[in-house]
């Protein structure tokens, strides 16, 4: 099930930023005094109550300021708005309603999304400062004190309370596998090739590809469900350090949804920053992946010579798989579905504690644990809890000697034993007591 999603809308200077940090439990977005600051969308993960749920800060809306940065914003926000299940529509309780909150509240009346309307800086709750908002026409106003962390919670409680039912997810039959990257660099046409027929609309205008779609089909006598997603792209400048837009939202909703990703690139021009950033979110979310450079020509560059390019933008997980493929042409397409068949294997693999102690008393004979202070970190013993991904547990005296460095060996030690390509693993360091 996709997360609800909780758009904070108003204009500059009411304190949605807090807000959205009160709520996230730690500092995300900038909190300034200077209107403004927060010009694209930032958004994070947060529970309530039982319920997860993504939250959005958009940019201050001011619809009759001259900012130059202004047309932008409200680009941000409109989309946020379009995509949102519950709006906050924040207003400042010490300066009362201003004209930009009546516009902003004449825009949201016309919209079909709850909205809560949260009357900020109440540092006293001094209620005769609220009545006057009933007039924005948007339900009953709550009072709240970000600086004080007054009155979220009930914000908060009415906010879920407009989330959609939760429902037990069906079983879905098959391995699910989404396919994620930059807009128009080929995803559906790939979902069309692999299925041998046109099930989703191609086109090469950016942002074609709006939702995430699923659709099971069967190959080589196995079932599997394809998802595509929308294009993860970075909307056009407001600063040098744009967010990524919008989209982002549904296609990490996707990949947390999938047992395989498919990490899909452009062969014919170059690896770009957000290339990486949308395989770090694959990484971050531990799902086993295989990167697809797609469109691609060997009169460009040898594969060689592209695979050292990926080693390099890729080095955080270094276990990557990559094919080179040609929506187009067809080529490199047999392959694709065997290597997911491989990674998602290698992501279920069940090494046995034996095995594990084994390459573990190895590692160890050639590089021994870091110590502190003359004190020794032994060892005892490691097993795997659980998989996709692989997770290992270290029982030890001192945990917390184990630094970065010894994981990352420990790490190798365990890829050159055992074949993980395609999947991160993880390494957790516990006290003997904690068994």
């Amino acid at each position: 099930m996709i997360k609800p999603i909780v758009a904070i809308i108003g204009r500059a200077n009411v304190g949605k930023s807090s807000f959205f940090n009160k709520v996230c439990g730690k500092r995300i977005s900038i909190v300034d005094d200077v209107a403004g600051v927060t010009r694209d969308r930032l958004y994070a993960d947060a529970s309530w109550s039982g319920r997860d749920f993504t939250i959005v800060d958009t940019g201050g809306v001011e619809l009759s300021s001259e900012d130059v940065f202004q047309k932008e914003i409200m680009e941000q926000v409109l989309l946020a708005i379009e995509n949102a299940t519950v709006i906050i529509f924040m207003v400042d309780g010490k300066t009362g309603i201003t004209q930009s909150d009546e516009d902003v509240a004449k825009m949201l009346r016309k919209q079909n999304v709850p909205v809560v309307l949260v009357v900020n800086k109440l540092d006293n709750f001094d209620m005769s400062l609220v009545y006057e908002f009933y007039g924005l026409g948007l339900g009953e106003p709550m009072p709240v004190s970000c600086t004080q962390s007054k009155g979220i919670g009930d914000v908060l409680d009415k906010v879920v309370s407009y989330f959609p039912e939760q429902t037990q997810d069906e079983e879905v039959e098959g391995i699910k596998i989404s396919l994620v990257g930059r807009p128009n660099v080929g995803k559906s046409s790939l979902i069309n090739r692999l299925l041998g027929k046109k099930r989703v609309v191609v086109s090469n205008v950016e942002g074609t590809t709006r939702d995430s779609v699923m659709i099971p089909f069967r190959c080589n006598k196995k079932v599997y469900n394809l998802i595509d997603t929308a294009g993860l792209r970075r909307q056009r400048a407001v600063e040098k350090q744009s967010v990524e837009g919008y989209s982002v939202l549904r296609s990490m909703s996707a990949i947390e949804m999938s047992d395989v990703v498919l990490i899909v690139l452009d062969g014919t021009k170059e690896v770009t920053e957000q290339d990486v950033r949308i395989a770090g979110f694959v990484h971050e979310a531990k799902k086993p992946s295989v990167v697809l450079v797609n469109k691609w020509d060997e009169k460009l560059m040898t594969k060689d010579e592209f695979t050292k390019i990926l080693h390099e933008k890729l080095s955080f997980m270094s276990y990557f798989k990559a094919l080179f493929v040609s929506a187009l042409t067809g080529k490199g397409l047999s392959e694709i579905m065997t290597t997911v068949d491989e990674v998602y294997a290698n992501a279920s693999r069940r090494i046995s504690t034996g095995v594990l102690n084994d390459i573990l008393h190895d590692a160890i004979l050639n590089f021994e644990p870091p110590s502190k202070g003359g004190k020794k970190c032994k060892i005892m013993f490691v097993t795997e809890a659980s998989t996709n991904p692989p997770k290992f547990v270290f029982f030890c005296n001192e945990p917390t000697f184990i630094n970065f460095s010894y994981q990352r060996y420990l790490e190798n030690r365990l890829r050159e034993k055992v074949d993980f390509s395609g999947t991160p693993i993880e390494l957790v360091f516990k006290g003997r007591e904690e068994e």
